[in-house]
């Protein structure tokens, strides 16, 4: 074996946390290297967060062409240019990914493009993309791995050459009729914006309802809110067998409630949930275990198996957001200086760009139950907050989760305009454990989606329900 290249932090992948870790070390004056097989500041920047909700505005702004009359405007007949939308798209990823070299070297970091496997612990050898090896050791060693799409057993699914939300925002064309796999945050924000650049769109899963981790409140709602985007939504489906080729025509036999049927479309979609980037990494030489679902075991303070060695982000099987690996950086960076943050317990908000978009914090209503924690719950209509009668976007609602017998905020939900940042609003106040009268008598200005919350917290009932 060749002799290593000593690092005082050596980092596998430049996903949210790690890229963060490695410019705060850098700057920190600590040898610092990244390595990194494809993607420069990892999925976020490059194929997932980002570019959907790119392409997500462009079909926004498509649907306020399509419904133009109704705000007075009048216009032609307009056409979606999907080479133009991936170009936007592509044109902000190149900016973003620019950004991101700039604060490599700018941090001191250095990034090295290959991909890296373990061959003794805290050893990684690297096959660069450009040809060569290195072998590369650490004193300190995060695992930054990162998930990918799974593919499902289905009978002649890989031969039809399905598309990931990867392949998807790399068309150049809409693709005639779109059938997609899946019930969850891709399906549900990918969906309805090919439907909106004009297409048909069939969204089938073998959950009982969509989004399965939500009330069955929010996901009927969604549903409707899908239905009057005119989205066929397939419930309970087993998929049987897939024939065809996706980009000519693709046909699925589903069986649902005992009965068979075949859908055909012109393109296939898979978005039925992720699985770690492990396999192949060589993490058994490096003394790091694994769960029985493949992703990194870590402690409340993302320590592996093994001295020395962390794992952040997705692959250590923590909430898949972009801002839960984020704050993973915070927590490592804070414990290496002395610190004794945990994982334990945090307060994680969630987005679903939807439109109207979706937002929580907190328990739901289900995982009350669950618990048998006592709650009381008050709903507000959109239709009842005044700044969605000037924007005419009425759809949704406002859920808030009070403690029984006091005045903490357990959970809230939010299917409306705005979704996301009124959403930060209740947050906050949970963070500091204020009591729910606070915001029900605050002064938020009008007209904002936030004054709903005035009336939401104004209707928590005395008891619980």
């Amino acid at each position: 074996m060749a002799r290593a290249e000593q690092f005082e932090i050596l980092i596998l992948g430049s996903g949210a946390g790690g890229k963060l870790l490695a410019w705060h070390m850098a700057h920190a004056g600590r040898r610092t290297a990244v390595v990194e097989r494809r993607w420069i500041g990892g999925s976020c920047p490059n194929i997932n967060c980002m570019p959907s909700k790119n392409e997500i505005w462009s079909a926004k702004v498509a649907n306020l062409v399509h419904h133009a009359a109704e705000y007075g405007l009048l216009t032609g007949a307009a056409k979606t240019d999907m080479r133009r939308v991936r170009q936007r798209k592509r044109d902000m990823v190149e900016a973003e990914v620019a950004a991101h070299l700039e604060n490599y070297q700018a941090s001191g970091a250095e990034l090295i493009m290959g991909t890296g496997r373990f061959i003794a612990p805290k050893t990684v050898e690297v096959r660069l993309n450009d040809g060569g090896t290195r072998v590369l050791a650490g004193d300190r060693v995060f695992l930054n791995l990162g998930t990918r799409a799974a593919m499902p057993s289905i009978p002649g699914l890989m031969d039809s050459r399905p598309m990931t939300n990867i392949e998807l925002l790399e068309l150049d064309r809409t693709p005639e009729h779109l059938l997609v796999l899946g019930a969850g945050y891709v399906v549900l924000e990918i969906a309805p914006a090919y439907r909106r650049f004009g297409r048909r769109v069939t969204v089938i899963t073998n959950g009982s309802q969509l989004l399965e981790r939500e009330d069955s409140d929010v996901a009927d709602e969604i549903g409707r809110i899908l239905a009057a985007e005119e989205i066929e939504t397939v419930l309970g489906a087993d998929v049987i067998r897939i024939e065809g080729q996706s980009g000519d025509s693709v046909r699925l036999r589903i069986r649902t409630q005992g009965e068979e049927r075949t859908i055909t479309g012109s393109d296939i979609l898979v978005a039925t949930g992720r699985t770690p980037n492990t396999a192949d990494v060589g993490l058994e030489a490096a003394g790091v275990e694994l769960d029985a679902r493949g992703y990194v075991q870590v402690n409340d303070r993302l320590e592996t198996s093994a001295a020395d060695v962390w794992a952040i982000g997705e692959c250590n099987g923590g909430p898949q957001f972009t801002h839960v690996s984020a704050d993973d950086f915070r927590i490592i960076r804070d414990n290496l200086a002395g610190g004794s943050r945990s994982a334990r317990d945090r307060v994680i908000p969630f987005c679903l760009f939807t439109d109207p978009s979706l937002a929580r914090v907190g328990m739901t209503e289900a995982e009350a139950r669950q618990r048998g924690v006592a709650v009381r719950i008050a709903k507000l209509p959109m239709s009842a907050v005044l700044r969605a009668h000037t924007t005419g976007e009425t759809a949704g609602f406002m859920k808030v989760l009070v403690e029984a017998s006091g005045d903490r905020i357990l959970g809230f939900t939010i299917l409306g305009s705005d979704a996301g940042e009124v959403v930060a609003v209740v947050q906050t106040a949970m963070l500091g454990r204020l009591p729910y009268t606070l915001l029900r008598e605050a002064i938020l200005a009008h007209p904002t989606t936030a004054e709903g919350l005035n009336n939401l917290f104004a209707a928590i009932p005395k008891e619980p329900r």
